[in-house]
């Protein structure tokens, strides 16, 4: 069985960008800032793609909620593999609010809508560090899910997938269709080459907006402030052991 593949790729501030907050506080500075797709999603398409060189997947789409400038983000997926793109727009100010239970729902309904047997994103975006998309996903879906993924292979209507867990690799068995989140080692994502850039150009991105999935994206929660985390207060010297165990004591630390 060939399996259509649906991946999750966010756009976020790049991961060398020093975020510096807004002076209203009320989000960090986007404007004039370069933007990439989000690490882990990069993974997440990788491995997507290779499942179709291995002839374990038919179909590779992208999928990418945002302001216009999301489709840049959808054509690098689509210039490293992927076969076609979907953009959820989004305007630039409501993405500050966009939860990632919106994004769950919407990534639900067009799996529903794709037909998909697989659902691949990343572990976290690197903006929000939610950690929260895939396994929601799954849980709408009522399908298995297998996060933070460092190896897939497919068996006969399954997934074995080991996963990097706080104890050192787990490994499972997921029926399909399955939600995958794509953890650091899952793979080392290609370089998009001119050629394969040019074609990207030329492939099919559909533009659509919640509503027309029927998802809500009403905000759950409010900001209240956002602000840059509190300086490093310098260290001190001790003569010795007892030194140390005493400080400690002091501080409420033992």
């Amino acid at each position: 069985m060939s399996l259509r593949v649906l991946v999750g790729c966010k756009r976020v501030i790049d991961y060398a960008v020093k975020i510096r907050v807004r002076p209203d506080k009320m989000g960090v500075v986007t404007d004039g800032v370069k933007h990439s797709m989000n690490p882990f999603d990069e993974i997440a398409i990788e491995e997507a793609v290779r499942l179709k060189e291995k002839k374990i997947a038919k179909e590779v789409i992208a999928v990418s909620c945002g302001p216009t400038q999301a489709q840049e983000t959808i054509r690098t997926a689509l210039a490293m593999g992927a076969d076609r793109g979907i953009h959820v727009e989004i305007p630039a100010k409501e993405m500050e609010k966009l939860e990632p239970l919106h994004v769950s729902k919407i990534l639900a309904k067009l799996a529903e809508k794709e037909g998909a047997e697989l659902l691949i994103v990343g572990k976290q975006a690197i903006d929000d560090d939610s950690n929260a998309t895939a396994q929601m996903t799954a849980a709408l879906l009522e399908w298995p899910q297998a996060t933070f993924a460092s190896k897939i292979e497919k068996t006969d209507g399954t997934l074995l997938v080991v996963r990097e867990v706080d104890g050192g690799l787990e490994t499972i068995k997921v029926k399909l269709p399955a939600v995958v989140s794509a953890d650091l080692r899952l793979n080392e994502p290609r370089y998009a080459t001119l050629p394969n850039i040019m074609k990207a150009k030329k492939k099919k991105i559909v533009k659509m907006k919640p509503a027309d999935l029927g998802v809500d994206t009403t905000a759950h929660f409010e900001v209240v402030e956002v602000c840059d985390p509190p300086s490093r207060e310098a260290g001190i010297k001790v003569e010795d052991v007892d030194a140390l165990v005493s400080k400690l004591k002091e501080a409420g630390r033992i």
